[in-house]
Parts: structure tokens; C-alpha cells; sequence
């Protein structure tokens, strides 16, 4: 979870593996004038060792772990005021930065090497931002649960009694499941600390059947009971926020620049929430009729697709993979089955005959079989495809496997 110059990844991301939900837990802190000076101090400084460790790395080649700390250990402590562990971790951090580069060099998430972005990637070294997230573990910060306070190293020494506050299912997770190491990022000049929960899942159950999920622009989910989560406040949202940036970017004032600057993120919050909401109300629906959660694979839809030049914002500010996410994680700790079916022509075929057309759908809301005549909202027909191959595909996952021969 570290911020650099090539947009290394940041933090509130949820990973699942077998038997375990990591989650992602951010509270905020609440420091007296001088912890924060003492906090801001100590991030620049962390962010400057980075960024010295980082050249070091670049320039010599070097991208183990052990190679690097053994070059820049002692310059770390003598130059940037940094204490052992500090500087450890700020070695751990490179490496963890350059490793993240070469990953999505691979995935070809700079694009083509012959791209200027690949190019610039590959020619120069990862630069920290001085407000870039900053790890910390257990012997550098330690948690009071009860007092709801953190001790924390700083360059200043250690800062003892910095208040904590968050949302009590938050801080309830994270008594019992924190493990690891913590970030501390400043946003907005407020502060944070970010922390890592390992979750068990919960018992999986064998599901009595399927609700399929459609996501979509126009409407955000639907499922294959009928229910519609549509999309039309979220896009009004969205060209509303588009609009007051246009006017404040045109004035070209510092007012207006620090009323961006405030602004900056909102937009990306008000969807995360309103996947939350979306994705907690089918959950819920699944786990009171012990049915299971399927939805379509999406995976490079942004690839696949060609648009319109005015459509193309609509679909950069989809959020469909975030709410594949959040239904994927709530459902594995509600223990209720998630999977991913095949999306080819679940828009287009017919579920009770089969027939597979583009005619079917004339229209964006309306689905007709030119076959069998059947009729109703595109989007629910959609979800009942999905609904379909969730239990071909489970019958298909379950089925024991026959001794050898």
C-alpha cells in the first residue's frame, strides 16, 4: 500500500485468498498541533530517505532487498534522522515500489514499451511524494484499543497518546483481526492510519440457488428477481461535479485552485458508497434465501469495447469492477457462494429457448425473442442468463471428481 511518482497502488483495497478476507481498515487521527507537526515531519522525512534509496536502487542496479539496505542503511540513519527499523522499512518500501513497476510493466498497464509512458517508466527513478504513505509495524507503532490511542515513532521521539477515532464496526474489526503493518498517509491535511485485517471466512454453504447480477451504466445492478439499482442519480452526480470543476477551472484563481484541491476525491467516495449500499442490499437478499451470488466476468470490457468519443468518460467512470469487488468480499464473509459466468451474449440470448440474436434486443431497455416471443426489461434478462450459467457452472465446480482407472 504505498503511494510513488509511478502511481504505485494506494490504499482502502480489499484481497481475498483461500480462507482469508484481507480487508482494509482506515481510521482517523486526531492529533494535537504539535503530534502533527511532529507526524508531518517524520513523513517527509521517511518520503526523502525513499526517494534517496530509491536513486541509489536505480542507479546501481539493485532491486533485493538485502543488496539495497546494505547501501543505503547507514545514509538512511545519518542523513534523514531515521532510527533502524524506519529505515528498514523505507528500504522494504523501494523495493516494494519497483517490484509494483515491473508488474504493471508486464501487465502492459504503461502500455506498449514503445510508449513514452513505458519509456519515461523504465529511464527514470521512482520519486515519493513527501505525503506518500509512510509503513509502520508493531515496533515502530503500537495500538491502545481501550484508550483508542497510537504510539507512534517520530524523528521528534516517540509520540505517545495520539487520539483515534472511526466508524465502531471498524475499530471493532480491527481489535480482533489487525495483523501486520500500518500506513500512516496525510490527506487533505487531516491524518490517517491504515491497517490490514485478516478475516476468516465464513462457513461456505451450499446454495439453493442463484441470483444473477447485470451490471450497466444506465442502471448500476440488476438482478434476476427484478430488483433495479439504477444509475441515473449517480450520473446526474457526476455531471454536476463535472460542471463545478469546469467553472472553477476556468477562473484560474488560488481560491479556485484550493477549492479544487478540497473537492478532489468526492466524486470517487460518493460511488464508492453507493457500491457499498448496492452491494450490502444483495448480499443481504442472498443470505436470508441461502442463495448464491453470480455475476459477469468483466475483465478488459475497457479493451473490448469501442465508443463514441462522448462516451468514453461515461465508461473510464464506471464502476463496475469496485462493485464486483465489494459483492465478492461481503459475500465470502456472510458465507454466502460468489461466482464469475461467462458475460458472451447474456444480453442477447434468450433464457427459455435459447435463441441468440442481436434483433432480441431492439431497444437499451427492452429484450423480444424473434423465436419464442418472450419479453420484458433487457436487464433482468440479462441477469436471469447469469442466474442460468451460475448453475451450470456450480454443477460443473461440484461435481466429484472419478477415481482414476
Amino acid at each position: 500500500m504505498v503511494t510513488s511518482g509511478h502511481g504505485a497502488a494506494t490504499c482502502a483495497v480489499v484481497v481475498l485468498r483461500s480462507g482469508v478476507v484481507k480487508l482494509v481498515v482506515q481510521v482517523k487521527l486526531l492529533p494535537t498541533p504539535v503530534q502533527a507537526s511532529a507526524l508531518e515531519a517524520t513523513l517527509r522525512a521517511c518520503n526523502r530517505a525513499a526517494t534517496h534509496a530509491s536513486t541509489i536502487a536505480f542507479n546501481r542496479g539493485l532491486r533485493d532487498r538485502n543488496g539495497l539496505q546494505k547501501q543505503v542503511y547507514a545514509d538512511l540513519k545519518a542523513a534523514f534522522g531515521l532510527s533502524a527499523q524506519p529505515a528498514v522499512r523505507a528500504v522494504k518500501k523501494v523495493v516494494d515500489a519497483y517490484a509494483t513497476l515491473r508488474a504493471n510493466l508486464r501487465a502492459g498497464n504503461l502500455g506498449p514499451p514503445t510508449s513514452r509512458r513505458y519509456r519515461k517508466a523504465l529511464s527514470t527513478p521512482i520519486v515519493f511524494r513527501p505525503e506518500a504513505a509512510q509503513p509502520f509495524d508493531d515496533r515502530c507503532l503500537s495500538w491502545q484499543h481501550d484508550a483508542r490511542t497510537v504510539s507512534i515513532w517520530t524523528v521528534d521521539g516517540r509520540m505517545k497518546g495520539i487520539r483515534y477515532t472511526g466508524h465502531p464496526d471498524q475499530l471493532k474489526t480491527l481489535v480482533q483481526y489487525r495483523r501486520g503493518e500500518s500506513d500512516l498517509i496525510q490527506r487533505g491535511g487531516k491524518w490517517f492510519l491504515i491497517a490490514t485485517c485478516e478475516i476468516p471466512d465464513a462457513e461456505m454453504r451450499e446454495p439453493a440457488d442463484w441470483i444473477g447480477v447485470d451490471r450497466g451504466i444506465a442502471n448500476l445492478a440488476t438482478t434476476s428477481d427484478g430488483t433495479n439499482y439504477q444509475g441515473r442519480r449517480l450520473s446526474r452526480y457526476r455531471r454536476w461535479q463535472a460542471r463545478i470543476r469546469a467553472e472553477l477551472q476556468k477562473k484560474k484563481t488560488r481560491s479556485a485552485r484550493r477549492r479544487l484541491s478540497r473537492r478532489k476525491c468526492k466524486e470517487q467516495r460518493h460511488a464508492t458508497h453507493v457500491n457499498h449500499v448496492i452491494s450490502k442490499g444483495i448480499v443481504s437478499v442472498a443470505q436470508r434465501t441461502g442463495r448464491g451470488i453470480a455475476v459477469e466476468a468483466l475483465d478488459g470490457i475497457r479493451e473490448r469495447v469501442r465508443l463514441r468519443r462522448d462516451q468514453r468518460g461515461t465508461l473510464s467512470s464506471w464502476p463496475f469492477h469496485q462493485l464486483g469487488q465489494h459483492l465478492a468480499y461481503k459475500a465470502r464473509r456472510a458465507g454466502v457462494p460468489f461466482l464469475e459466468v461467462d458475460p458472451a451474449y447474456t444480453s442477447q440470448r434468450c433464457p427459455r429457448c435459447g435463441h441468440t440474436e442481436r434483433a432480441n434486443r431492439p431497444t437499451r431497455d427492452r429484450f423480444c425473442c424473434r423465436r419464442c416471443g418472450l419479453a420484458g426489461p433487457a436487464d433482468v434478462v440479462a441477469g436471469v442468463n447469469v442466474r442460468d450459467r451460475a448453475r451450470s457452472v456450480w454443477v460443473f465446480v461440484t461435481m466429484p471428481v472419478p477415481p482414476p482407472v
